[in-house]
């Protein structure tokens, strides 16, 4: 099949829509279908050699979240779709203002346009829960044009249904990881920082993450100071982090990593892996690090708790202060049930989350549009 891909290839950030779009696109193309690849490149960097069937298009973006396309786009789009004879598009969102229009742009074209839809949820009650549902109400309207919205969980889907989308049209279809590259392994990397044992966030550093409460837990831990915790990731609050806790010799900021290789190598060097957000989908980060065979403390938004019930430790998110560091000390202090964690984090990836079975279901969707046009 021949597909136009909508995404992002890199981000200061390193958020999990570059990781969605840069594995599937691979995946897709492993598999002998032709992809045409629509990418961004305002404050992108890290780009390097980029694929023949790329097409960049030119963008501004605001303060790292909302990324404009310029006026020249829709013509690009739409040369470029009548001559490579594109079967379909494929838009993550989000991408640009052009979510609301591909739609159109395709139908005009007589092609069917798929939606992945990665915006994050959280508890009702909450200021960021009550935040991103104004986000899926804004956006419900342009989703019912399209022909499917992928989601990854089926809370996420009755929340687009509640908003007006055709339940025919809401696939669940969850968020993926490469089982092969993100597996259990040797590692140099608590050698090189001196540690007996890691503590690790990867992701953004912004206010709905809760990095902080993070630190803060680790920080009034009693440990020896060969104990570590790193945090992987930019974002609004790594700056004010790092001065907080820059006499604890025990945290490490590595800020933005953009190579792969160098955040599986900390990872496979994880013994615990914390992800304490206010809000998620379902986080790349957290797909990887069970995956590499790390015990995960997640909070109980998303589908992060769909995916991690029974393989990890689901924490309260309006009981955060409280759980979070009992929940690291257990897993500091025991660590046979650590270990076990560890075991049931990747066999539930493997057998869950695996980017093939992914793959697989994404194609069986695109045949069916396809046929249904």
């Amino acid at each position: 099949m021949k597909i136009a891909w909508f995404g992002h290839v890199a981000s200061a950030r390193a958020d999990g829509l570059v990781t969605y779009s840069r594995e599937m696109i691979a995946g897709l193309r492993r598999r002998g279908h032709h992809v045409t690849f629509f990418y961004h490149t305002s404050r992108e960097r890290g780009l390097g050699q980029r694929d023949p069937n790329d097409i960049r298009i030119g963008s501004f973006d605001i303060l790292n979240r909302a990324m404009l396309s310029t006026p020249r786009a829709r013509e690009l789009i739409e040369e470029t779709i009548e001559r490579e004879r594109i079967d379909l598009a494929h838009i993550s969102l989000s991408f640009s203002q052009l979510d609301f229009s591909l739609p159109e742009i395709c139908h005009a074209l007589g092609r069917p346009a798929i939606a992945t839809l990665h915006f994050p949820y959280g508890p009702l009650k909450t200021f960021w829960g009550n935040a991103v549902r104004v986000l899926y109400r804004a956006y419900s309207g342009s989703l019912r044009n399209y022909d499917a919205v992928i989601v990854f969980s089926e809370n996420q889907r009755a929340l687009l249904i509640e908003y007006g989308v055709s339940p025919d049209r809401v696939r669940v279809i969850p968020n993926a990881v490469d089982v092969a590259t993100y597996a259990p392994g040797p590692s140099d990397f608590k050698a090189s920082i001196g540690a007996s044992l890691l503590a690790t966030y990867i992701g953004r550093v912004d206010p709905e993450k809760n990095v902080g409460d993070f630190l803060e837990a680790f920080h009034e831990l009693d440990t020896p100071d060969d104990h570590k915790a790193v945090v992987v990731g930019d974002g609004m609050d790594l700056a004010r982090l790092r001065r907080k806790y820059r006499d604890d010799p025990r945290i490490l900021f590595k800020g933005y990593v953009s190579d792969v290789r160098e955040r599986i190598r900390i990872l496979r060097a994880a013994d615990v892996f914390v992800l304490p957000s206010s809000i998620e989908g379902l986080a790349q980060a957290m797909l990887e690090a069970m995956a590499s065979g790390t015990a995960v403390i997640a909070t109980d938004v998303g589908a992060d708790a769909e995916a991690l019930r029974g393989a990890g430790i689901v924490i309260d998110l309006a009981a955060l202060e409280d759980q979070l560091p009992l929940a690291l000390r257990v897993l500091i202090e025991y660590p046979d049930f650590r270990r076990e964690l560890q075991i049931r984090a990747r066999e539930r990836a493997v057998r869950d989350y695996s980017l093939e079975t992914n793959i697989d279901r994404v194609v069986e969707l695109y045949r069916e549009l396809a046929c249904s046009k």
